[in-house]
């Protein structure tokens, strides 16, 4: 009566539209007689050709992407090493010039044991009577005086002074150096981390060229391919959960017989479940086995009774069988005879019959005119 529109469900518009698609493009397919023909998909096959050229182009760029990559990390690397070379070398040089200036041969403690004018400086020329090198015989020093105590003495005190003050001396330079050492270690420190940081920008903006490269071909693939994981991750948490189930509800690990018997068969057992047998079951086992030994026995006695009636059957037979043949040549024999006998009733029947033939019916044998008159009135 009235016209009412209802809004369709859209996805029944949507599988409308899918199987309306679907028999456009098998008409197409039927109806082109060329492809139904021939069998080829002209339009597949292009779709593969330019789908093999762009990953050859994709591979392409990779590679070339790669290469340059390869190259600017091999010219970072070079740089690299030509300043660690460098700055080996310039440190090498600093303390080979701190050696020479202030780690001289002369300047150490141990200087007067290998010192070259040691000998000269052992026996020093005469200078005085008072000088300590001569002894008693030389009238110039006697026992027990010593002139030069305060000498000694005063070059002691400076002896001490001196190496109190090349001690304090080398404890700052050695804090100099050790200052010098530790701002050059900074230094390098500093430097390497910069390139460092340097080489990881150049690192960083390579991998986000290369990746804006291949994004569009390994879109798709990544996403089915994470798809897959998710499927593979929830089919392996789902079985992983059936099966943790299955172990806390089973009766696996139990002493539970009942737990070995077949679902199906009564009689039969699970192999991977059974615990033993009860001693029930081998009570009944043995009972069956002597069952079976008695049944047994039985079996080879009604055999052995059976094989001897056998025999006795099979004797009979033989000797039915030597009856049977001594008749069977008797009755041979007799034929024989009766046979002969009669053969030579025949014998002299016949010969009996041709006397008579010869002697009554053939007595008037032809001659040769006979013959000859009978050729000459048939020609």
């Amino acid at each position: 009566m009235y016209k009412v529109d209802l809004s369709s469900d859209p996805k029944e518009v949507a599988a409308i539209e899918a199987r309306r698609n679907r028999e456009k493009e098998r008409q197409s397919r039927f109806f082109n007689v060329r492809n139904r023909v021939m069998g080829v998909d002209v339009e597949a096959l292009n779709n593969q050709v330019e789908e093999r050229k762009l990953r050859e182009a994709t591979e392409q760029s990779r590679e070339a992407a790669y290469g340059s990559n390869q190259v600017r990390y091999d010219l970072v690397v070079q740089m690299l090493e030509k300043e660690q070379a460098e700055r080996t070398h310039r440190l090498a040089k600093k303390v080979q010039q701190f050696r020479e200036q202030k780690q001289q041969l002369k300047n150490r403690h141990e200087f007067d044991r290998w010192d070259p004018d040691q000998l000269w400086k052992e026996f020093p020329p005469h200078l005085s009577d008072s000088d300590p090198y001569y002894g008693p015989a030389s009238l110039q020093y006697f026992s027990g005086e010593d002139p030069g105590r305060a000498m000694c003495l005063k070059m002691q005190q400076e002896q001490s002074r001196y190496c109190l003050e090349r001690q304090l001396q080398e404890q700052q330079q050695a804090k100099v150096d050790e200052t010098c050492i530790d701002m050059l270690s900074d230094q390098l420190r500093l430097a390497m981390d910069m390139r460092a940081t340097q080489l990881a920008k150049l690192e960083e903006s390579c991998r986000v060229a290369m990746m804006s490269a291949v994004a569009n071909v390994n879109k798709a693939q990544a996403a089915e391919l994470a798809e897959r994981h998710r499927r593979e991750h929830q089919h392996e948490q789902e079985a992983n959960l059936v099966e943790i189930q299955n172990q806390i509800t089973s009766d696996l690990l139990t002493e539970n017989p009942q737990v070995a018997q077949h679902p199906t068969a009564p009689h039969r057992v699970l192999p991977y479940c059974w615990k033993g047998m009860t001693p029930v079951q081998r009570a009944a086992i043995r009972k069956v086995q002597e069952a079976q030994c008695c049944e047994k026995k039985a079996q080879l006695q009604a055999e052995q009774a059976l094989d001897t009636e056998w025999e006795n059957q099979t004797i009979c037979s033989a000797q039915a069988a030597l009856e049977l043949e001594e008749q069977e040549r008797e009755l041979c024999a007799e034929f024989q005879r009766g046979l002969g006998s009669f053969n030579q009733l025949l014998a002299k029947e016949q010969k009996s019959q041709q006397n008579y033939l010869n002697s009554m019916i053939y007595t008037n044998e032809p001659t040769t005119q006979y013959y000859l008159q009978f050729n000459t009135s048939s020609r």
